[in-house]
């Protein structure tokens, strides 16, 4: 079994609720009264954390790295990605409203002195898909001390064990891995979700999947239906909106449906022990087989198929198991029966 973890106050891993992480990202559009009113949204739809992201143009891409095709915008990449930098000085304000609303405030960060502001104000950290392979930076925020969520798209499992052995190295064992699929929008043919459970199995600890389909179930059902830990996913006001990460995110009523529809599952999956449910209680009196009486049976009457059935009890008590027909076939009754009645095992 993986080992758990604690976030805040949630504790994560196996028997423990999935971990819900609204993914806010860059969604804010630089406007600060949008970035509460993310916050609000991932609040009364039940997310346990809302996460943003925290980085620096000149700490991400080099200045002449051309335009992104997945955006399909005719702007460089680094114009882009410094049009969206959060001040520093949102960190804390963010941190006190989320506080204020009961919900965990996460923060992804590219680079070290964006660590260094964020540690004040967060609990855990975030770290992408793009800086798994980036090993000062984690090895900088695994000396904090603090649990580390990290994406795994665009690696192997070779890249993650080297990331892993270095957290560990630095004496931080308070690991998630996140199965990703780094494309905006993801196809459902690329998800490969079976992956979840080989994380798990390989590294022992908490797994789960960061979502960039525009499906608000399919693959966060999936994903938990395979043992998913954690669960993460961008949403926004509206599709519509300007900005890169809006077209593929989920709407407010989208991540509620999908946040109720997770607790249900969780529900349905139940604990993995096969008894009998009390859902199903009435029907294992009523409807569940025994040897009953189809006729009148005086005591010293011997048993026999035209005496007795193996039959449903209805609001009759069932008798013993069919397991004892061919035991019971033939023997002395030590009883009077009457008709439909169940026969118990002291009276053969």
């Amino acid at each position: 079994m993986a080992k758990e973890i604690k976030i805040g106050n949630k504790k994560i891993g196996d028997g423990h609720p999935c971990f819900i992480i609204a993914e806010a990202g860059s969604n804010y559009n630089k406007r600060f009264d949008l970035a509460k009113k993310l916050i609000d949204i991932a609040a009364e739809a039940g997310a346990d954390a809302v996460k943003f992201q925290l980085f620096r143009a000149k700490k991400t891409y080099v200045l002449n790295a051309g335009q992104s095709d997945y955006l399909r915008k005719s702007a460089p990449i680094y114009e882009i990605i410094k049009s969206m930098e959060m001040p520093y000085s949102w960190l804390p304000k963010l941190a006190r409203y989320c506080q204020k609303r009961g919900i965990i405030f996460l923060s992804a960060v590219n680079d070290e002195k964006s660590a260094r502001k964020l540690d004040p104000y967060v609990v855990a950290y975030k770290i992408g898909s793009f800086e798994l392979n980036h090993y000062p930076l984690i090895s900088y925020v695994a000396s904090l001390k603090k649990p580390m969520i990290l994406s795994t798209g665009i690696s192997t499992i070779e890249e993650i064990k080297y990331t892993i052995n270095n957290l560990r190295r630095k004496k931080n064992n308070k690991i998630c891995l996140m199965h990703c699929i780094s494309a905006y929008p993801a196809p459902i043919d690329s998800l490969n979700l079976r992956v979840i459970p080989k994380l798990k199995s390989v590294f022992k600890v908490p797994v789960g999947f960061s979502d960039h389909t525009p499906d608000p179930l399919l693959a966060p059902l999936g994903a938990i239906s395979l043992g998913a830990n954690l669960i993460e996913k961008h949403f926004t006001l509206s599709k519509k909106m300007t900005g890169p990460d809006h077209r593929f995110a989920l709407e407010p009523e989208e991540l509620e449906t999908m946040i109720k529809t997770i607790r249900e599952l969780e529900s349905a999956l139940g604990d993995g022990r096969k008894k009998v449910e009390a859902a199903e209680k009435e029907l294992f009196y009523f409807a569940k087989r025994g040897i009953q009486t189809i006729k009148n049976i005086k005591k010293g009457e011997r048993f026999s198929k035209e005496n007795i059935g193996i039959l449903r009890p209805g609001k009759q008590v069932r008798g013993v198991s069919p397991k004892y027909w061919s035991i019971i076939l033939g023997r002395k009754s030590k009883c009077n029966l009457k008709k439909g009645q169940g026969v118990p095992k002291r009276c053969f």
